[in-house]
């Protein structure tokens, strides 16, 4: 478990990929090596955040559809 931390400060992206629309998850690089993610609807609102090994686990299992529904 991470500590709770403000989102202050942090330089928060998202995909190139996203609409306009604002239904977007954000991330950012945290000083600690990890990664800070929100949802772009709410920006004041909860801040999940990852260590750097979980988040590349969890990537690489999105990139190799693990989650993609079957049709």
């Amino acid at each position: 478990m991470l500590p709770a931390f403000s989102g202050d400060g942090l330089r928060w992206f998202k995909s190139r990929r996203s609409s306009g629309n604002g239904a977007c998850v954000e991330v950012a690089y945290v000083a600690s090596g990890g990664i800070a993610m929100r949802d772009s609807k709410d920006p004041e609102g909860p801040i999940l955040q990852f260590e750097a090994m979980t988040w590349r686990d969890f990537v690489g299992s999105v990139r190799a559809g693990e989650f993609d529904r079957s049709a």
